[in-house]
C-alpha cells in the first residue's frame, strides 16, 4: 500500500503531540518494510532520518500557508494533487487537508477545546471548533488516545461507536531508573525537589500545582515544572509571585528528550494536576523511571495509570498538598507506588501501538 502521512507535527511540534507522532511512527518503521510511506510537510522543516520505505514530501509551502491554504481559506487543492494516488491517508494531529476521495483514518488526541474552553485563547478555540468538527465529519475512521476520548467523540459529536477506536500511546526503551546527576547539571536543578511537566497553560492546573505546594513544610524541597510557555501562563508565575515562593518553584523550560529519563529519576515525586487530558504521558514515563506519582484523577488519568497513583480532586488544593505529603513521607506507599508503577508502564508500549496502526491500516486498505 501507499500511505500518505502529514507528518508536520513530528518535524515542527518538540513535544506533546510531536513526540508522540515522531514516536509511533518510528516503531512503524521497524516493523513495516512492505508499504510504502509518503510523510507530507512544510518547506520549512528539519528532518530526521527514517527508514528506506518512509519518504519525505516537502510541500511547496510553509506551515503557516499550509494552515491559510488547508484550513482558514480552505483553499480545495488535495493532498493527492502532490502525493498522487494513495490507498490511505492519516493525519494524526487532529485536522485534515482535503483529499479527493482517498480513504481517511484522523487521530483525535482529546476534545479539550469542547470540555474546557475556558482553557484556550480565543483564537485558538475558535478555530480548533471549526476545524476539528469538521474533519471528524470527513474522516472515514477515527483514532482516540483514551477510552475516555473515544466516548467524548461519540456523546459530544455524535461519531458512530464503530467509526472511532482507541489507540493507546506509549513509553519509550528509554524510560526506566537513571542517574538524576545528567539534569541537574544540565538544568541547573535542586538537589531534592518534587517535579511537574508539561506545556504552561491553564489545562495543566499549575497554578493550584503551586498554591498546593506552599502549603507544604518543604524543608528544603523545591518544585520543578518543566515544559515551555504556551498561552495564559501569566496566572502561574503570578500565582508563585503571592506565595512568595520566587526561590522556591523552577521554570527550566522544555527539557529535551534524551534527558527526560534522568529528570524523572532525580526527582522525589512526580504530580501530574491536569484538569482534562485526551491520554497522559509524562506519569507514565516518570511511573517508569521508578518515581512515585500524585495525579489528577481528571479523566483519563485513572483509566491510563491504574491503581499506580496516588489521586486527588483537580481543583482541591488542600487534597493536593495532602497527597503530596503522603506521598512523600510514607516510606511504605512510595514503595508501593514504585512497584505498581513499573508495572503499570509496561503494559504501554510504542511497538503495541505501532502494531495495531498497522492492523489498522491493513484493515481500511482491504476496504478499497
Amino acid at each position: 500500500m501507499l500511505i500518505g502521512v502529514d507528518y508536520t507535527a513530528a518535524v515542527r511540534q518538540k513535544a506533546g503531540i510531536g513526540r508522540y507522532v515522531r514516536e509511533l511512527f518510528k516503531h512503524l518503521g521497524k516493523i513495516d518494510r512492505q508499504n510504502l510511506y509518503i510523510l507530507l510537510v512544510p518547506s520549512d522543516s528539519t528532518l530526521h532520518p527514517l527508514p528506506a520505505n518512509f519518504r519525505y514530501l516537502r510541500l511547496p509551502f510553509s506551515e503557516r500557508v499550509m494552515y491559510i491554504f488547508w484550513q482558514r481559506l480552505r483553499i480545495p487543492l488535495p493532498a493527492e494533487a502532490f502525493t498522487g494516488p494513495l490507498a490511505l491517508f492519516h493525519s494524526p494531529d487532529f485536522v485534515l487537508p482535503p483529499l479527493a476521495g482517498t480513504p481517511s483514518i484522523l487521530t483525535i488526541h482529546d476534545l479539550s477545546f469542547l470540555r474546557v474552553p475556558g482553557c484556550f485563547t480565543q483564537s485558538l478555540l475558535n478555530y480548533l471548533s471549526k476545524a476539528v468538527p469538521r474533519s471528524v465529519r470527513r474522516a472515514n475512521f477515527i483514532l482516540a488516545d483514551s477510552e475516555n476520548t473515544r466516548k467524548d467523540l461519540i456523546e459530544l459529536m455524535g461519531v458512530q461507536p464503530g467509526r472511532v477506536e482507541v489507540l493507546y500511546a506509549g513509553v519509550g526503551e528509554s524510560f526506566k531508573p537513571s542517574d538524576g546527576g545528567r539534569a541537574r547539571a544540565r538544568y541547573g536543578l535542586p538537589e531534592r525537589f518534587i517535579l511537574s511537566l508539561g506545556t504552561l497553560e491553564p489545562r495543566k492546573n499549575f497554578a493550584r500545582l503551586i498554591r498546593a505546594f506552599a502549603r507544604l513544610k518543604r524543608n528544603g524541597l523545591k518544585l520543578v515544572i518543566a515544559g515551555r510557555k504556551g498561552w495564559l501562563y501569566e496566572e502561574i508565575f503570578r500565582a508563585v509571585e503571592e506565595c512568595g515562593l520566587e526561590n522556591d518553584v523552577i521554570f527550566p523550560g522544555y527539557v529535551e528528550d534524551e534527558d527526560l529519563p534522568s529528570l524523572y529519576s532525580a526527582a522525589e515525586l512526580f504530580v501530574y494536576p491536569s484538569i482534562y487530558e485526551g491520554f497522559g504521558l509524562p506519569p507514565l514515563e516518570a511511573m517508569a523511571c521508578g518515581t512515585p506519582v500524585v495525579a489528577s484523577e481528571a479523566p483519563p488519568l485513572p483509566e491510563v495509570l491504574g491503581d499506580a497513583a496516588l489521586f486527588f480532586p483537580p481543583y482541591d488544593e488542600e487534597a493536593l498538598a495532602s497527597a503530596m505529603e503522603k506521598a512523600l513521607l510514607d516510606d511504605g506507599l512510595r514503595r508501593k507506588l514504585r512497584e505498581k508503577g513499573f508495572a503499570r508502564s509496561a503494559l504501554f508500549s510504542w511497538e503495541k501501538s505501532a502494531q495495531k496502526l498497522l492492523e489498522i491500516y491493513y484493515r481500511l486498505g482491504k476496504k478499497r
